[in-house]
């Protein structure tokens, strides 16, 4: 497969700036794999195609105001630094995104809240990756989440607010687990009455973590998706998870990963058995079609870029054609796309 076979030209207004309110009043389309068959329903509709003994799985990480903006030393340059993941916390030394990069060499200092402290380049890592050191003393988690934006991504047209804190983030995010650049979009469809009303279905709930970093915002740069690597990303499943979504696979009931991420994180943990193992480390795999999943049977996804991990990890559970189909059908049914966009389950 060519990554040029995975690209589809946008229509106009089909981004969502803003997310559906209520959460589960999304509009979700169904798509039969086997068959090719399409639905229109409404996301809490979901409810409808879970029985008894199926498991839903939840990538419980949380995202934290990772967009700052600081000033460079001397020049006072405005410059934009997005924190993708702490390398050594005892240190204060991060792995960022800087912009505009042409302006950020190694040895130069870039100031933050109104000069209280700085970070010093000390590597470069891609064109626009940097490594840092913080010279703030105390716990900089507390000031990022004081003077920190919320770190939407550049396709939605507008500036972060106050209320993206809450609704960029799924309601059953896991304060312990704030290291996160984007949500599980799936689960931003969520509320906590529907994930109630599942629960009383008898329906099991896993929650697993993968933290979501740097690769949601790379495009991929070669034709050939072989040669592809996606940027590694810690993700753990414990003991309890895994034998909750085990219980589910043993009995042959539905398996609902809630987004790309999930997918990932439990296509990395796989037991020759077909069942999951309890896992945790560094994830860069890297699904596109063709693919056999062994874990998930149901996946819950939202409608991606073109040419984007995420698309093409739905290619590879759908199949290619069944998810041009439902885009294509999604354009012209006025879905909206991307993060705050609609839902597609795919089963």
């Amino acid at each position: 497969m060519k990554l040029s076979e995975f690209k589809y030209t946008m229509q106009k207004n089909v981004v969502a700036k803003f997310p559906a309110e209520p959460r589960d009043s999304a509009k979700m389309m169904v798509l039969n794999k086997e068959t090719g068959e399409i639905e229109d329903k409404i996301f809490k509709d979901i409810l409808s195609y879970m029985h008894k003994g199926d498991c839903i799985v939840l990538n419980e990480t949380k995202v934290f105001p990772a967009r700052l903006y600081g000033k460079k030393e001397k020049t006072n340059a405005k410059i934009e630094v997005m924190l993708l993941r702490e390398l050594k916390s005892a240190e204060r030394i991060w792995d960022v995104l800087v912009e505009p990069a042409r302006k950020v060499r190694i040895g130069n200092k870039i100031y933050f809240d109104n000069n209280r402290f700085y970070c010093e380049v000390i590597d470069n890592t891609t064109s626009r990756g940097r490594t840092v050191r913080f010279s703030y003393d105390g716990n900089l988690f507390n000031v990022i989440e004081r003077i920190g934006e919320m770190p939407l991504p550049d396709y939605i047209k507008r500036e972060p607010t106050e209320e993206d804190k809450v609704s960029y983030q799924c309601v059953f995010a896991n304060d312990e687990c704030l290291a996160s650049i984007a949500p599980p979009t799936a689960g931003l469809h969520l509320t906590p009455e529907l994930l109630q009303a599942i629960e009383n279905k008898g329906v099991r709930i896993a929650k697993i973590l993968l933290n979501i970093g740097q690769g949601i915002f790379e495009k991929i740069e070669v034709e050939d998706l072989t040669k592809h690597r996606m940027y590694s990303e810690y993700f753990h499943i414990s003991r309890e998870a895994a034998e909750t979504i085990n219980k589910s696979l043993k009995a042959k009931k539905k398996v609902f990963a809630f987004g790309a991420s999930v997918a990932r994180a439990l296509e990395s943990s796989v037991l020759t058995s077909g069942t999951v193992k309890p896992n945790k480390g560094w994830t860069d795999k890297f699904i596109y079609p063709p693919y056999e999943f062994k874990i998930v049977n149901n996946l819950v996804t939202n409608f991606h870029p073109p040419a984007s991990p995420s698309l093409l990890l739905s290619a590879a559970f759908a199949g290619k054609d069944n998810i041009f189909k439902a885009y294509k059908r999604a354009m012209k049914q006025e879905y909206r796309f991307y993060a705050y966009g609609d839902a597609l389950l795919i089963f």
